[in-house]
Protein backbone atom coordinates (compact mmCIF):
# COMPACT_ATOMS: atom_id res chain seq x y z
CA UNK A 1 0.00 0.00 0.00
CA UNK A 2 0.81 3.59 -0.42
CA UNK A 3 0.92 6.46 2.21
CA UNK A 4 -0.78 9.42 1.23
CA UNK A 5 -1.60 12.98 2.83
CA UNK A 6 -4.93 14.66 2.79
CA UNK A 7 -5.59 17.86 3.14
CA UNK A 8 -9.14 18.42 3.66
CA UNK A 9 -10.52 22.45 4.17
CA UNK A 10 -13.14 22.83 6.98
CA UNK A 11 -13.85 25.86 7.84
CA UNK A 12 -14.19 25.98 11.62
CA UNK A 13 -11.76 22.66 12.19
CA UNK A 14 -9.81 24.39 14.61
CA UNK A 15 -13.39 25.11 16.92
CA UNK A 16 -14.31 21.28 16.51
CA UNK A 17 -15.12 19.94 20.18
CA UNK A 18 -13.58 16.47 21.32
CA UNK A 19 -17.36 14.92 20.45
CA UNK A 20 -17.19 16.18 16.96
CA UNK A 21 -14.19 14.60 16.24
CA UNK A 22 -15.27 11.27 18.04
CA UNK A 23 -17.76 11.14 15.17
CA UNK A 24 -16.12 12.19 12.91
CA UNK A 25 -13.74 9.15 13.73
CA UNK A 26 -16.77 6.77 13.89
CA UNK A 27 -17.63 7.91 10.49
CA UNK A 28 -14.47 7.94 8.79
CA UNK A 29 -14.21 4.00 10.42
CA UNK A 30 -17.56 2.96 9.22
CA UNK A 31 -16.54 4.12 5.84
CA UNK A 32 -12.85 2.32 5.91
CA UNK A 33 -15.15 -0.59 7.26
CA UNK A 34 -17.58 -0.21 4.08
CA UNK A 35 -14.63 -0.40 1.58
CA UNK A 36 -14.19 -4.04 1.16
CA UNK A 37 -9.87 -3.24 0.17
CA UNK A 38 -6.70 -2.64 2.18
CA UNK A 39 -7.19 0.94 3.98
CA UNK A 40 -5.63 2.33 6.73
CA UNK A 41 -6.05 5.62 8.56
CA UNK A 42 -3.01 6.51 10.42
CA UNK A 43 -3.54 9.92 12.23
CA UNK A 44 -5.31 13.27 11.49
CA UNK A 45 -4.27 16.58 12.36
CA UNK A 46 -6.16 19.73 13.22
CA UNK A 47 -4.58 22.82 12.48
CA UNK A 48 -6.46 25.92 11.60
CA UNK A 49 -9.26 25.61 9.20
CA UNK A 50 -7.77 22.62 7.84
CA UNK A 51 -7.93 18.66 9.09
CA UNK A 52 -4.54 17.11 7.37
CA UNK A 53 -4.75 12.99 7.16
CA UNK A 54 -2.34 10.43 6.97
CA UNK A 55 -4.07 7.27 5.22
CA UNK A 56 -2.67 4.05 3.19
CA UNK A 57 -4.10 2.84 0.60
CA UNK A 58 -3.76 1.33 -2.76
CA UNK A 59 -4.60 4.10 -5.10
CA UNK A 60 -5.81 7.43 -4.72
CA UNK A 61 -9.07 6.91 -6.09
CA UNK A 62 -9.85 4.61 -3.25
CA UNK A 63 -8.51 7.56 -0.73
CA UNK A 64 -11.52 10.06 -3.01
CA UNK A 65 -14.08 6.90 -1.95
CA UNK A 66 -13.06 7.01 1.18
CA UNK A 67 -13.57 10.80 1.66
CA UNK A 68 -17.26 10.44 -0.59
CA UNK A 69 -18.79 7.66 1.85
CA UNK A 70 -17.20 9.57 4.73
CA UNK A 71 -18.91 12.96 3.53
CA UNK A 72 -15.47 14.52 4.36
CA UNK A 73 -13.46 16.89 1.58
CA UNK A 74 -10.18 15.63 0.23
CA UNK A 75 -9.17 18.85 -1.49
CA UNK A 76 -5.42 17.73 -1.89
CA UNK A 77 -4.29 14.13 -1.92
CA UNK A 78 -1.03 13.42 -2.55
CA UNK A 79 1.51 10.08 -2.60
CA UNK A 80 4.38 10.55 0.03
CA UNK A 81 7.03 9.67 -1.85
CA UNK A 82 10.03 9.54 1.02
CA UNK A 83 9.68 10.30 4.79
CA UNK A 84 11.99 11.45 7.04
CA UNK A 85 13.25 12.55 10.55
CA UNK A 86 15.62 13.44 12.98
CA UNK A 87 16.69 9.69 13.11
CA UNK A 88 17.41 10.39 9.32
CA UNK A 89 20.33 12.77 10.07
CA UNK A 90 22.26 9.74 12.08
CA UNK A 91 21.68 7.26 9.24
CA UNK A 92 24.62 6.67 7.11
CA UNK A 93 24.38 5.96 3.42
CA UNK A 94 23.78 2.44 1.77
CA UNK A 95 25.22 2.03 -1.82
Amino acid sequence: MKRFIIERNIEGAKDLTHEDLVQIARTSCAAVASLGVPYVWVNSYVAGDKIYCVHEAEDAETIVEHARRGGFPADVVEVVVAEFGPHTATESQVA
